[in-house]
């Protein structure tokens, strides 16, 4: 029973941590990052705003628009995320938005396409906030918060059959 009890107590004291250490740290946060791709900017918006079957582990579900932006959500396990288009300008800008307010995270995504000689580069834009305190601490101190970018451009460097190096 005091195995237990001390476990309980050691529980109890590494969330009352987390909440404590989250609360210290800001709600507001950007990252960024970048991969260069051999592609035409063309090419890499179309993959951007396209259908998304690259992306491994995630169904995407486009939504009705309702006469308003293009609305789409996001399904990863039991897990899901709507978002909508804040801005498009083909093939050199696009953002998304979270659009569900009973997450607890919100942001944008922006994506910014520049061509080179080479291709182009994709840089991603997360400006994020997280109310929930152990989430915030998780997120900042665990995670990390370019995973998810990390993640995106690696898949998006894989649908070009490309290796990708991202660089901050």
């Amino acid at each position: 029973m005091k195995w237990l009890l001390l476990i309980a107590m050691v529980v109890i004291g590494l969330v009352l941590m987390m909440t404590l250490i989250g609360l210290m740290l800001p709600k507001a946060h950007r990252a960024t990052r970048m991969a260069r791709l051999k592609q035409k900017p063309e090419a890499v918006f179309a993959a951007i705003t396209g259908p998304q079957d690259w992306r491994p582990g995630i169904t995407v579900t486009e939504l009705p628009a309702d006469g308003g932006p293009r609305r789409w959500r996001e399904q990863f396990g039991h897990e899901s995320i709507t978002y909508e288009e804040a801005a498009s300008d083909p093939p050199r800008l696009y953002r998304s938005r979270i659009t569900d307010k009973n997450l607890p995270f919100s942001g944008t995504w922006t994506w910014e396409i520049a061509a080179t000689a080479e291709g182009c580069t994709c840089r991603i834009t997360e400006d994020g906030e997280v109310s929930n305190p152990i989430f915030r601490f998780m997120s900042q101190c665990v995670l990390g918060h370019t995973k998810s970018i990390d993640a995106y451009l690696n898949a998006l460097g894989k649908k070009f059959g490309e290796p990708v190096k991202i660089e901050g």
